[in-house]
């Protein structure tokens, strides 16, 4: 009998609920749209990556997860949330730098890695520069921020500017609105 009460109650109230969406709540909800975004995203663990030039290794990779993401409008991407250790090969096959950052970005198209969050890149003279974000230009061959970057000289010399810019080995770079301090040696110039 209790039962048969209750599923009464419900049917009395049942009206109730629908005559309070008056016509106006159904006009402005035909009128919400969803824009959906497709896409297809592939996640491997652990990733080897290997970048060559002309049959040479100049860079190896290891990335803890990288996502291959595909939308159904646009192009595809690799995504590593991660982050990303790279070492950086000369011509003779031995390491001469490192970059290691806490996430990355490489678009197939644009041909461009964008590296973010405490990015640290050490070349073969002993430099270190650290940025929030560094951007590689696999086309054009060279590195480049427009985020504040950091320079510590195996020297001890230390630096800081915006707009960077340097070749893929940093064995030089340019940089804006720059300061810092410079050790330099005594002597008889050249």
């Amino acid at each position: 009998m209790k039962l048969s009460a209750v599923l009464y109650g419900l049917f009395l109230a049942l009206p109730l609920f629908l005559a309070s969406c008056g016509d106006d709540d159904l006009k402005n909800a035909s009128s919400v749209s969803i824009n959906k975004t497709i896409l297809s995203r592939d996640r491997t663990i652990g990733v080897d990556i290997t970048y060559s030039d002309s049959a040479r290794v100049k860079a190896k990779g290891y990335a803890p997860i990288m996502d291959k993401v595909t939308p159904a409008n646009g192009s595809s991407y690799q995504e590593m949330v991660k982050g990303v250790n790279i070492d950086f090969y000369n011509p003779n096959g031995t390491i001469d730098g490192n970059l290691v950052c806490d996430y990355a970005i490489r678009k197939d198209a644009e041909l461009k890695t964008e590296f973010r969050k405490n990015v640290v890149v050490k070349n073969s003279k002993g430099d270190t520069f650290s940025s929030q974000e560094l951007i590689w230009d696999e086309s054009k061959k060279y590195f480049y921020s427009s985020q504040r970057v950091y320079v510590k000289g195996a020297d001890g010399s230390i630096g800081e500017g915006i707009n960077f810019k340097a070749p893929q080995d940093f064995s030089t770079y340019e940089m804006d609105s720059g300061n810092g301090e410079l050790n330099m040696k005594e002597g008889v110039a050249p």
